[in-house]
C-alpha cells in the first residue's frame, strides 16, 4: 500500500538591492553605498524516522519560506530569509508532481533534500560603482523563490500489529483510532487481508497500525489463514495482542492468549521475541468485570490495559503507551544501524543557455537559469537597470548566438515572462555614451545626484 500526499512548496524570494549614497557634512560626493538584499529562505525536505507517515502532509498542503530583508544604507546587507523544514519518513520518494521528474529518494535518515530554492538578493548600486560610473542610480530587484508541486509516496509497513482471536475487537479498535474503514462483523475471518490506518496523536507523532487476519490454533502449520498472517505479522515492530475478556464466543481469555503465543513462537523466534502490549477488550460488557481481576493478576508483571474499543473507554491511553514503547524501539533500531553520513542535495545552477522556437511559432524563447535570473532581477522602470541588463545579457554572448539562431529584427525573443523585440545592431557604443552622458550630468549637477541616505530606495 502506498501513502502518498501532494503539496505546493515556495521557497522565499531575494530582498531587494538598496539605492542609497553616502552624505556627510563637507562630503558633497560620498559616492553610492547602497547594501544587497538578503537571500530567500528555502524549503527543504528532511527524512526522519521518528515519523512514518505523510499524514501530516495531508492536512497541510502548503509550505512557504520568508523572503529576504531589503538591502539598506551604509552598504548594509538584508537578512537573509527563514526557511521551511517539512520532515518525512526515510524512504519517501519526492518527484514533481508536474513534470513527473524523480527528485530524490531520501532512504537514509536526516537526508536533506532542498526542493524549492530561494531568490538571491539584489545587489545595491554600491556594486555598479566603477571609475566611469561613479553615480549609479540602479539596483536589482530580488529574484523570486522557486514554487513547486511535488508528490510524495512512501511505501507503508506497520509499526504495530493487532493480533488475537477472530472477533476479539481489533476492526473496531483500528477504526476508532484512525480513518481506516475495516468491515466488522460478527463472524470469525471478516478480515481477510491486512488493514492499515494511520494513527495520529499529535503533529509529528503518528504510526502505521494493521489489523491483521485473525489467528487461530495450528496456523504455523497453515491451518485458517495461517501463513498469510504469519508473514505480514513478521514485518511489525510492535504487537497489541487484543484478548476478549468478556468471553462473548465462549472461550477462556487466559486460554486464548496462550494459544496465540503458542503459534506466534512454533512459527519462528522473531515473532516471539517481538515486543507485546496486552489488551483486555470489551470491558464494558457485564461478563467481563467477573473475569477482569484473575486476567490481571495472572498478567502481573506484563503490560497490559483495559479498555473498550466500543466506547472508547481506555483507548486514548493505550495509543499513547503504544507511541512511548513504539519511539524506543524505533531509537534502538537508529542506534543499532550502521552510521551513515547525512546527505544534504545543495542547488547547482545550470550554466548557459538555449534558443528554442516559441511553442506557436512566432518568435524564441530563450531559456537558462542565469539569463531569466538577470532578467527577472532587473526593475524596468529605471532606464540605468535597464541599460545594465542589455550589457550583462550582450558579455553572456546572447546577441551573438541570437544572430547566428537567424533572428530577425523585429522577432520577438522571450525570456522568462518578459518579451523583447529584438535588434540587430548591436548597442555597446550607444551604452558607452550614455555612460558619458551620465558623467557629464554629475560634473553638471555636482553633488545634487547624491541622494540622501533617508531617502535610499529599497
Amino acid at each position: 500500500m502506498i501513502d502518498h500526499a501532494e503539496i505546493l512548496v515556495k521557497a522565499g524570494s531575494g530582498g531587494n538591492g538598496c539605492i542609497s549614497f553616502r552624505r556627510e557634512k563637507n562630503v558633497p560626493k560620498g559616492g553610492p553605498n547602497g547594501g544587497p538584499g538578503g537571500k530567500g529562505g528555502d524549503v527543504t525536505l528532511v527524512s526522519s524516522r521518528t515519523v512514518t507517515t505523510l499524514v501530516d502532509q495531508q492536512y497541510t498542503k502548503h509550505y512557504d519560506a520568508y523572503r529576504g530583508a531589503h538591502g539598506m544604507g551604509k552598504t548594509a546587507s538584508g537578512w537573509d530569509g527563514l526557511g521551511a523544514r517539512v520532515t518525512v519518513p526515510v524512504g519517501t520518494t519526492v518527484y514533481d508532481a508536474d513534470t513527473d521528474e524523480l527528485i530524490a529518494d531520501m532512504t537514509t535518515e536526516h537526508m536533506e533534500v532542498i526542493v524549492a530554492h530561494g531568490g538571491l538578493g539584489g545587489r545595491g548600486n554600491t556594486t555598479f560603482k566603477s571609475s566611469g560610473y561613479q553615480a549609479p542610480r540602479v539596483a536589482e530587484k530580488g529574484e523570486p523563490g522557486e514554487e513547486r508541486r511535488l508528490r510524495l509516496e512512501v511505501r507503508l509497513i506497520a509499526d504495530v500489529g493487532l493480533i488475537g482471536y477472530p472477533n476479539a475487537g481489533k476492526s473496531t479498535l483500528l477504526s476508532h483510532v484512525s480513518e481506516a474503514k475495516p468491515r466488522i462483523a460478527s463472524y470469525p475471518f471478516t478480515t481477510l487481508e491486512p488493514n492499515l490506518g494511520v494513527v495520529r496523536l499529535e503533529r509529528e507523532q503518528n504510526f502505521v497500525m494493521a489489523d491483521m487476519p485473525g489467528l487461530i490454533e495450528g496456523a504455523h502449520e497453515g491451518v485458517g489463514l495461517g501463513h498469510d498472517f504469519l508473514r505480514h505479522v513478521e514485518r511489525t515492530r510492535l504487537l497489541l495482542h487484543l484478548v476478549d475478556v468478556a468471553s462473548v464466543d465462549g472461550r477462556e481469555p487466559l486460554d486464548d492468549l496462550k494459544k496465540i503465543n503458542r503459534e506466534l513462537m512454533l512459527h519462528s523466534d522473531k515473532l516471539a521475541d517481538l515486543p507485546q502490549i496486552i489488551v483486555l477488550n470489551k470491558a464494558d460488557l457485564p461478563d467481563a468485570h467477573d473475569q477482569l481481576p484473575e486476567m490481571l493478576e495472572a498478567l502481573s508483571g506484563h503490560p497490559a490495559h483495559v479498555i473498550s474499543a466500543a466506547t472508547g473507554e481506555g483507548v486514548e491511553e493505550l495509543m499513547r503507551v503504544t507511541y512511548a514503547m513504539l519511539r524506543q524501539i524505533l531509537a534502538a533500531e537508529a542506534e543499532a544501524a550502521p552510521v551513515v553520513e547525512p546527505e544534504r542535495v545543495d542547488y547547482v545552477p545550470r550554466r548557459g543557455f538555449a534558443i528554442d522556437r516559441a511553442p506557436e511559432g512566432n518568435g524564441y524563447v530563450v531559456k537558462g537559469d542565469a539569463v531569466k535570473r538577470a532578467v527577472v532581477m532587473t526593475d524596468f522602470d529605471n532606464e540605468e537597470a535597464v541599460w545594465l541588463l542589455q550589457r550583462r545579457l550582450n558579455r553572456m554572448g546572447l546577441w551573438r548566438a541570437l544572430k547566428r539562431a537567424k533572428v530577425k529584427n523585429g522577432d520577438t525573443v522571450q525570456i522568462g515572462d518578459r518579451e523583447f523585440e529584438f535588434s540587430g545592431e548591436r548597442h555597446a557604443t550607444t551604452f558607452s555614451q550614455f555612460l558619458a552622458d551620465n558623467r557629464q550630468a554629475g560634473r553638471r549637477e555636482g553633488g545634487d545626484e547624491h541622494a540622501d541616505e533617508g531617502d535610499a530606495e529599497a
